[in-house]
């Protein structure tokens, strides 16, 4: 018994070797961009620094997936394993660019990303500790842009593009890609890896096809972006230099659609100190928080009515208007910041979208301010489906349905069935039990986990930060939102920082990944039998 028990927990590791090497082959490829884009900018040692993350992903890759390439198909039990496991060696080899590049640049070569006229030192030396090389690697694959990077353009701008790019690359979901791109024999065995990582809604009649129409909506969806950015930049700001514009367009284009907030600029949208400006990033921030599902319905299917009669987006534009009209009065009664209406709906549109671009220091705001927009948008997030983090929007709809039906039903009489109707669906008392259930117990684990998170922050932050600002840092790290109260920094706690790269890792693939992942380490793949 304990020798079947070996070779099958054997078995079970082979299959996820081999999956995670061929994501890992897919890493390296992707890394030969960001090399490009340094030889371009004269930045010879990033250029040298990612050819040479992008030989070990490779190696590693090949070697995985050549070793294993016998191994069984993966069950659907193995696929949420693959998806956790998959998601942290991507973050783990993403952190190698960023950790060699540092480690083999001069400081003199360093200093010259500095801008000029700026007096501080260049933030790539931060990147030499790989605590810090992995938690800025986690912020990009999971699209959550909380950074180690001070000063962002001290960087260079082959890692700038490589953070951006990597938000974009983990917005639409790597293992999605990865079916796109790469063959997948067994189509029972794709089928149950895209539900891993998405939604699990088939948009064509196979999931490759699927994955393939994701990544060509989301690829259109930010060349419009891009071009969105540039043309508007360009008549806001027109003396503002464009070769800096084209840059800036690109990398906020790909972390505006993605949802992930790393930006080009020292103090992010806040940058460009013009309100026009932070009008228009509105739309790619809004773009993003959308999903995909969606997109291919409107424009493929031409369901222009979608835009109110889904769920989904409807709670998602009375949100915004609603939610940003609060925030704003809430700083104004506050007096703590000038332009309050500006500040409160941008901040408020970027937290639920959880892009985290920022025009606020959110430190000196009131304590009223920020919890409601950690509980009325952080924590809530924008559509299942898109690239937004937080519990999702749809969750929050289902649980209020839920209680309207729960309180309905006692006015019922004893023979009647109470059918709710919800996103263009009648669902049955049995049905409605089961989708309450689940949301309910993801609601109460992903609270518990920002609980939990609150107070290992509030004992382990800095001086001069309060609860709230504990209870916002951790709400961002868990919602993969990136607006940041200041806590989050190189001098930061390093269990602190670990548990921030933890939290999300969690929040983007919605936990329960890990917890799967946690009980396969413990009790292994074996199912229950009672």
């Amino acid at each position: 018994m304990a020798n079947s028990f070996t070779k099958r927990r054997i078995s079970t590791f082979q299959m996820l070797f081999k999956q995670i090497g061929g994501l890992l082959i897919l890493l390296g490829f992707i890394m030969s961009l960001p090399a490009f884009v340094s030889l371009i900018y004269g930045e010879y040692f990033s250029a040298m620094g990612f050819v040479i993350s992008l030989l070990i992903c490779l190696f590693i890759g090949f070697y995985l997936y050549k070793s294993f390439d016998s191994s069984p198909e993966p069950l659907s039990r193995h696929t949420l394993i693959i998806a956790a496991l998959g998601w942290l060696s991507i973050a783990v080899l993403c952190a190698l660019p960023f950790f060699i590049i540092a480690h083999i640049t001069p400081n003199d070569i360093a200093q010259q990303f500095v801008p000029l006229g700026s007096d501080y030192l260049s933030s790539l030396s931060y990147f030499r500790d790989p605590l810090h090389a992995l938690f800025e690697s986690m912020s990009a694959f999971t699209t959550t842009g909380l950074t180690m990077a001070v000063h962002e353009p001290s960087v260079g701008k082959g890692i700038l593009f490589y953070r951006s790019l990597a938000q974009w690359i983990g917005g639409a979901g790597f293992i999605v890609l990865a079916l796109a791109v790469l063959k997948q024999s067994n189509v029972r065995a794709a089928f149950l890896l895209y539900g891993s990582e998405s939604t699990g809604e088939r948009l064509k009649p196979t999931i490759i096809e699927t994955a393939r129409s994701i990544w060509k909506i989301y690829l259109g969806l930010t060349l419009f972006s891009a071009i969105f950015l540039f043309v508007g930049t360009r008549m806001i700001l027109p003396d503002y230099n464009i070769l800096e514009n084209i840059f800036d367009s690109i990398n906020h284009a790909m972390t505006g659609q993605s949802t992930g907030g790393f930006s080009t600029l020292d103090d992010s949208i806040a940058g460009y100190q013009s309100r026009s400006m932070d009008m228009l990033y509105l739309l790619p921030m809004f773009l993003g928080s959308l999903s995909i599902p969606f997109f291919f319905k409107v424009i493929f299917n031409k369901q222009i009515s979608l835009f109110w009669k889904d769920t989904q987006t409807r709670a998602i534009i009375l949100s915004c208007i609603v939610g940003g009209i609060i925030l704003s009065i809430l700083l104004s009664h506050s007096n703590t910041i000038s332009e309050p209406y500006r500040i409160g709906i941008f901040q408020f549109i970027s937290a639920i979208t959880t892009t985290g671009w920022q025009t606020s220091d959110v430190s000196i705001w009131d304590s009223a301010s920020m919890l409601f927009i950690v509980l009325g948008a952080m924590v809530v997030g924008g559509s299942s489906g898109a690239t937004v983090g937080g519990i999702k929007i749809i969750r929050v709809v289902l649980i209020y349905k839920g209680l309207k039906w729960q309180v309905n039903n006692f006015f019922n009489s004893a023979n009647s069935i109470n059918v709710v109707n919800f996103n263009g669906k009648r669902i049955l008392p049995d049905e409605m039990n089961k989708e309450l259930a689940s949301a309910a117990t993801f609601v109460f684990i992903y609270l518990l986990f920002v609980l939990l998170s609150t107070l290992a922050t509030y004992f382990l932050m800095g001086e001069g930060y309060t609860m709230a600002d504990a209870l916002f840092e951790s709400a961002s790290a868990q919602g993969t939102v990136g607006l940041s109260t200041g806590i989050t920094n190189p001098n930061m706690n390093p269990f602190l920082e670990i548990i921030y790269i933890l939290q999300m890792w969690a929040g983007r693939l919605e936990i329960i990944p890990i917890l799967v992942l946690l009980r396969t380490i413990i009790w292994g793949t074996k199912p229950n039998v009672e």
